[in-house]
């Protein structure tokens, strides 16, 4: 099934356009992602590590999950569907709490990705033995607990991914559940 995504303007906007995954990349249009974080009782970050055969950042630590919003979605459907696909886990709307949002372009090759990131974190206790990881895109998963998370973005994002919105929220919601 070919991805289809809603095309945005620079601010956001719906433009009525829909196009598929490759002409969004190959022309830089703007399109919708999501991001979310999944923190258990001890405060570890569940972290996917991206599959060897990945275009962008292969074999680097991730998201918990997330991915492109498809055209007549919402953010938060695409991170509950995103979160099935790529962990075999069910996650409801209850479960989510939105943290944030930003802008990012990465070009890599022919890829000219321009999104407008969603950020979501569940706290949720989870025994990631269960989990079925779509292989194609997730090569392991691993609880890290918080300070190991900071220090790697604090070491210039030390084997993660460079998405810097997202650990940069990751980070300030980390710092949050401190106080």
């Amino acid at each position: 099934m070919k991805e289809m995504f809603d095309v945005l303007n620079e601010n956001g906007e719906f433009t009525n356009k829909v196009v598929s995954r490759e002409i969004c990349h190959k022309e830089g249009l703007w399109h919708r992602a999501t991001v979310v974080f999944i923190i258990n009782s001890n405060n570890e970050v569940l972290l996917q590590k991206r599959s060897s055969i990945k275009k962008m950042w292969p074999n680097l630590w991730d998201i918990t999950a997330g991915g492109h919003v498809l055209d007549s979605e919402f953010g938060y459907q695409s991170v509950i569907r995103e979160t099935k696909e790529e962990l075999g886990l069910d996650i409801d709307l209850s479960d989510l709490l939105f943290i944030g949002s930003t802008t990012s372009s990465n070009i890599k090759g022919d890829i000219n990705d321009n999104h407008f990131n969603e950020y979501f974190i569940v706290n949720k206790d989870i025994d990631i033995t269960k989990l079925i990881l779509q292989e194609e895109e997730v090569q392991d998963i691993r609880w890290f607990n918080k300070e190991e998370v900071i220090e790697r973005i604090h070491d210039n994002y030390n084997e993660l991914t460079t998405k810097t919105g997202c650990w940069e929220y990751l980070e300030r919601y980390l710092k949050s559940i401190e106080k």
